[in-house]
């Protein structure tokens, strides 16, 4: 435990924003389930024939997985795009169909003697719904609100991947470094608010249901959330002045490079920044910059040639960033000078493996792939300069389909033997770290990949010194660089933050 209690004592102020804005996240969706959810309910158990097609869809969004939803979500107009509005719209879907099915079953227990005892006093429906039915129900309302609050603390880890902040950020980070303090930095908070939050709803459901007034712990109970709900909306509020909002992918390597784009624009442009980092892949990162959800993010010249705008493969480097470039301008949006690496795909296996076969070459693997295993990130296997291509350029068959795997955790299930062929990040800190081989493009199918800021071009209009700053580091994050900093993160589970400090340190001393 004494690592996890140095990791939160050196990121105290960020882990306490983090808890702020999970609590908000919870807060804000709850409270809009419970508006939304009780008169449906009211409805449900009223009118049945109204109530059940909305109740079955409120069931069905349930069963849909929230990354899924999320997926769903990002392009809407008015409830997409990368941030919290995408995250607080799913988590209100996913909270109403407790609080649905609580208030109709609460209201559907009342005795009908009450009921008609209600009517001889000539009580209007309006009368009986407010002075009758929904305090005899309250109780069951509450058991929903709190399977609702409970649910939405979890599912708010999820939202980091969009950028909507909260405790998941700790959680994808510590994935994305195969770093279990980071990971447990998040988890243990969101268990802790879970039980808080499951504990204090509980005492007031059971105050609720024996028909009492609320108990002095019930109202401290209750004061305290406010407070807590109070203080999360204080701590997640933005100030008026704008921010840069830099995003990144969520790998070890884009979150060096969304923290290098972040703290060069704080120390050479002055500019207050926000982070959103581990968003996904590269069609989140790029429908958000599109969006104006973020102002920039470090694409790869391949990548965006390919995948970004569907062009077909080409080999010249220069060739590559020209085009990119011009398509870049055409769509709104502004890529700078290289940053000085060329991070292409790398076919990797095990050291062991190459040196008893003299593997060296991707040409040679056609030969063992038959009786291997392979694994492969989600990306690799649907990019028209992936798997499919690749294949059929060496004549890869494998034992069986590819597994499709987190990025990072493809490297340590190669090392462990797990998978046999992997497709990682030829400046990846992990390749040394695990004693893993590179396997040379002899047949140069891979394009090359050079790392480009991509800035939003009304951004750049608006702050000319980000492109100052940013140039600064043109040609100065060489291969060696990358893959000593990727090392640093990977192998010797060092802050990303930390370790771009360090190295604009040594740039600003000439090192």
């Amino acid at each position: 435990m004494a690592p996890l209690f140095h990791f939160w004592s050196l990121h105290a102020s960020e882990l306490w924003t983090l808890l702020g804005q999970h609590v908000a996240l919870v807060v804000v969706s709850t409270a809009a389930a419970v508006a939304v959810g009780v008169p449906v309910g009211i409805i449900a158990a009223r009118r049945p024939r109204v109530g059940a097609p909305i109740a079955a869809a409120a069931s069905i969004i349930q069963t849909v997985p929230s990354l899924a939803l999320f997926g769903f979500l990002l392009p809407l107009p008015l409830v997409g795009g990368v941030g919290a509005r995408t995250a607080l719209a799913a988590l209100v879907l996913y909270a109403l169909l407790p609080v649905i099915r609580t208030t109709a079953a609460g209201i559907r227990s009342i005795d009908s003697a009450i009921l008609e005892a209600a009517d001889a006093m000539g009580m209007t429906s309006r009368q009986r719904l407010t002075k009758v039915e929904l305090p005899l129900a309250l109780p069951a309302i509450m058991a929903g609100v709190r399977v609702s609050a409970v649910v939405g603390v979890g599912t708010v880890t999820i939202a980091a991947a969009i950028g909507a902040g909260g405790l998941g950020e700790y959680i994808y980070r510590g994935l994305s470094m195969v770093d279990a303090t980071v990971i447990l930095a998040g988890a243990v908070p969101v268990a802790a608010l879970a039980m808080v939050v499951d504990g204090g709803l509980l005492v007031i459901e059971r105050a609720l249901s024996a028909r009492r007034p609320l108990s002095r712990i019930t109202r401290v109970v209750a004061t305290l959330a406010a407070v807590v709900a109070g203080a999360a909306v204080a701590i997640s509020a933005t100030p008026g002045t704008e921010r840069i909002v830099v995003g990144s992918k969520n790998f070890t390597e884009q979150v060096i490079l969304g923290e290098l784009m972040a703290q060069a624009i704080e120390r050479y442009a002055a500019l207050p920044v926000d982070r959103r980092l581990n968003l996904g892949g590269t069609f989140i990162c790029d429908r958000a910059i599109q969006s104006g959800d973020i102002d920039l993010y470090v694409e790869y010249s391949g990548t965006a040639l390919t995948a970004v705008f569907k062009q077909p493969v080409q080999r010249d480097p220069s060739v590559v960033l020209e085009e990119v470039r011009r398509l870049y301008a055409d769509s709104g949006r502004s890529m700078l000078m290289p940053l000085g690496f060329n991070n292409t795909f790398a076919i990797l296996v095990r050291e062991a493996d190459a040196r008893a076969r003299g593997l060296t070459r991707l040409s040679q693997l056609a030969e063992y792939a038959p009786g291997w295993r392979a694994a492969f990130g989600y990306e690799f296997l649907e990019r028209p300069d992936g798997f499919r291509g690749l294949a059929g350029v060496y004549g890869l068959r494998f034992r069986e389909q590819p597994r499709v795997m987190d990025l990072t955790l493809m490297y340590r299930a190669l090392a462990e033997g797990q998978v046999d062929v992997a497709a990682g990040d030829a400046t990846a800190g992990l390749i040394d770290a695990l004693n893993l081989s590179i396997l040379e493009d002899d047949r140069q199918y891979f394009p090359p990949y050079d790392a480009v800021p991509v800035v939003h071009s009304s951004t750049l209009l608006r702050h000319p010194e980000i492109g100052a700053a940013i140039a600064r580091l043109s040609g100065r994050v060489t291969g060696n660089v990358m893959r000593r900093m990727n090392y640093d993160v990977d192998a010797r589970r060092l802050d990303p933050a930390a370790v771009v400090s360090t190295f604009l340190d040594s740039l600003d001393r000439g090192v």
